[in-house]
């Protein structure tokens, strides 16, 4: 029983929102266009994403924004030549944002949106069903902000970043291939006790009874039991500060830190589900008590800190660079405690690593009703591939894009954009789960053997033939799984402002 825990934290790791796979890099439709830069940029309200520093440049009394992205990603695993690929539904992400003039230098404002979230759905039948099936995974933050430009060319800003998530995972307890060898075993038992019995009534003893059926349903890829997983985090608190410097009116540095926030589930549920009554029958004396508990778990939102910089080689035209470092060395490892089942008690390697996201981005003022935009980012993978799951199949994904803006009415914008995003093939990732139908199939095994040596010493004494056992393996507990992957996406934005 105590293996079965290591796959149920598994399947918690993605309340972790695990790097790159999970990190929203949809703040500002604006943004998106141009490789979502923005830290050395006035970008108004949306700054307080950004860099609240930008806020109080504001030249505008009050300016609100909105802006939603449909991310429609696919990924492919490669296992001993065949290829699974996922069924994901869209995922929104959406920010909204409000900024206001208190004095002439000072601003503020407060702005909502989904820093972490999105959606992988394998299906419920594929070799890597025991560490994920499906995951919806949403974080939310709300941050009310403060700007003061101190300076005529130098300002400082901060935020207070309140967040909270829910996320809702599904993945296979048990693989179709050990309960399939479990069942298998089962029937060379029952064969041998029936034989064992056939001896004994050719010697006077009683009639053997009926003959065992050999199994007519195996399991192949269909998982025999999974776990449904459902979770929601309590608000965990933040904090957004940056600053801004303008060196001149062409050039513009500026830097933000976004700190790192614990993100705590104090009782998720968990729900077991079987294939048919056959697998209930195998496992539910061993799985049904899972759905009378909770677990509790802390994960880590890593910090963020950016540098940038942004360049107006001519007045229509602006050049933007940031670079931005994600601090994911502080997953480590997962813990994950089941109330009242403290023999479920886990302690999980993650072993993530700091990773940087770089961003390059233009934007040229066409007409002035309409902006154009192009960008690139390039986010690079924070997993370690000997601790690998495809609930987030990390990657260094480049991703280009494009966008532009119009403006019909004054004060009034329409953004729209769209980004690619191509993740780098990773191979040869492993990831590690505990089979926990070893140690009873082992024992099953060592019994049904000693069984067959000693049924064959009778039939050694009897002169007759020896009984053909069935060759068995022991099962290994420490399973892995090394695969392929490639990702990619396409995330289409939309994104309305209004300044007065």
């Amino acid at each position: 029983m105590k293996k079965l825990s290591t796959a149920l934290v598994a399947a918690t790791a993605a309340l972790a929102m695990n790097a790159e796979g999970y990190q929203v890099n949809t703040f500002s439709a604006k943004q998106e266009g141009m490789g979502h830069v923005g830290v050395a940029m006035k970008l108004g309200s949306e700054s307080q994403i950004f860099n609240p520093a930008a806020v109080s440049f504001m030249d505008k009394t009050m300016m609100i924004s909105g802006a939603m992205s449909a991310i429609k990603a696919t990924a492919k695993a490669t296992i001993d030549g065949a290829d699974y690929e996922t069924s994901n539904k869209v995922s929104t992400p959406m920010n909204f944002s409000a900024a206001f003039r208190i004095y002439d230098n000072l601003y503020a404002g407060v702005t909502f949106y989904t820093p972490y979230g999105s959606s992988i759905n394998w299906g419920k039948s594929w070799p890597g069903a025991v560490l994920n099936q499906s995951v919806d995974l949403k974080v939310f933050t709300v941050q009310p902000t403060v700007s003061w430009r101190i300076a005529d060319r130098l300002s400082i800003g901060a935020g207070l970043m309140i967040s909270w998530g829910n996320v809702n995972l599904n993945k296979a307890l048990v693989s179709a291939q050990s309960m399939d060898a479990v069942m298998d075993l089962q029937y060379e038992a029952a064969k041998l006790k029936y034989a064992v019995a056939q001896a004994q009534a050719m010697m006077g003893g009683p009639a053997p009874g009926e003959a065992p059926v050999e199994p007519q349903y195996k399991y192949g890829m269909v998982a025999p039991a999974s776990v449904n997983l459902k979770g929601s985090s309590e608000l965990a608190l933040g904090v957004n500060v940056g600053a801004m410097f303008d060196i001149n009116s062409q050039w513009t540095v500026g830097a933000s830190f976004r700190s790192k926030m614990n993100m705590h589930v104090k009782a998720g549920e968990a729900m077991v589900e079987y294939a048919d009554e056959q697998a209930r029958q195998v496992l539910g004396s061993q799985l049904d008590n899972l759905n009378y508990t909770n677990f509790d778990a802390s994960m880590p939102c890593p910090y963020v800190l950016t540098f940038g910089v942004s360049y107006k080689p001519i007045q229509r035209l602006t050049l933007a660079f940031d670079a931005q470092l994600n601090g994911w060395s502080a997953y480590k490892n997962l813990d994950i405690a089941f109330a009242n089942l403290s023999q479920f008690d886990q302690h999980l390697v993650k072993d993530y690593k700091n990773a940087m996201t770089y961003h390059l981005g233009g934007e040229f003022a066409m007409t002035d009703r309409l902006d154009l935009r192009a960008g690139l980012m390039v986010d690079c993978n924070p997993c370690n591939l000997d601790y690998y799951n495809p609930e987030t199949p990390g990657t260094t994904k480049i991703e280009p894009s494009v966008g532009l803006s119009f403006r019909p009415l004054k004060g009034l914008s329409i953004d729209v954009a769209f980004m690619y995003v191509h993740g780098v093939k990773v191979s040869n990732a492993t990831g590690r789960y505990e089979d926990f139908l070893a140690p009873s199939f082992n024992e099953g095994l060592a019994a049904y053997n000693a069984g067959v040596a000693q049924f064959n010493q009778v039939l050694s004494a009897l002169g007759k033939p020896a009984y053909p056992a069935a060759s068995f393996s022991p099962m290994q507990r420490d399973r892995t799984l090394s695969a392929d992957y490639k990702v990619h996406a396409l995330i289409p934005a939309i994104g309305i402002s209004y300044a007065f």
